[in-house]
């Protein structure tokens, strides 16, 4: 840590699994406004589109083909913000992988160097960019796992109350 200048950032954020899927043409055109995915979805559906002509697939299935996914389109603007990110070592190892599912989801692993030694520095750095993926994967379709709280289990006896009381009504 002393000789590279930098503290290791190594989290995983576990994302919903059923919250995964291909990209509606909706999902495209706002993904298409994002400044840090712009370049990488105008690349990118051409590439898609490139294969999937030269090989002749039928894409009224979409399943048939390669099509984007929202994961990887969160996937890649991840990658982004942490390489516009003034606090990471741009000269240093930057990851943004999946791991192995797990009964806690699908984990997104974010492995990057801070551009300083200091613990402070450090945790505000790693806390920003982690900030700003719990904020914005709700915007790429995707769930964030989280095992039931408290308010999770008062909200589904609510529920189930209304629906005892409407039965009857």
């Amino acid at each position: 840590m002393q000789t590279s200048g930098g503290r290791r950032i190594k989290r995983s954020l576990f994302i919903d699994t059923t919250s995964i899927s291909f990209c509606t043409e909706e999902m495209i055109r706002k993904f298409n406004t994002i400044d840090f995915l712009s370049d990488y979805m105008i690349d990118r559906e051409h590439e898609i589109e490139e294969y999937n002509t030269k090989n002749d697939i039928n894409r009224s299935n979409p399943v048939n083909g390669r099509a984007l996914t929202n994961i990887g389109v969160l996937r890649a603007d991840i990658n982004n913000y942490i390489q516009n990110h003034p606090g990471i070592n741009q000269e240093m190892t930057l990851l943004v992988r999946q791991l192995a599912p797990t009964e806690h989801g699908l984990p997104l692993e974010i492995y990057a160097f801070s551009n300083d030694i200091s613990w402070a520095v450090y945790e505000s750095v790693q806390a920003d960019i982690f900030d700003h993926l719990f904020a914005v994967a709700q915007e790429f379709g995707l769930r964030l796992f989280q095992n039931p709280s408290g308010h999770d289990l008062k909200t589904m006896v609510d529920e189930s109350r209304r629906e005892v009381m409407k039965g009857r009504t």
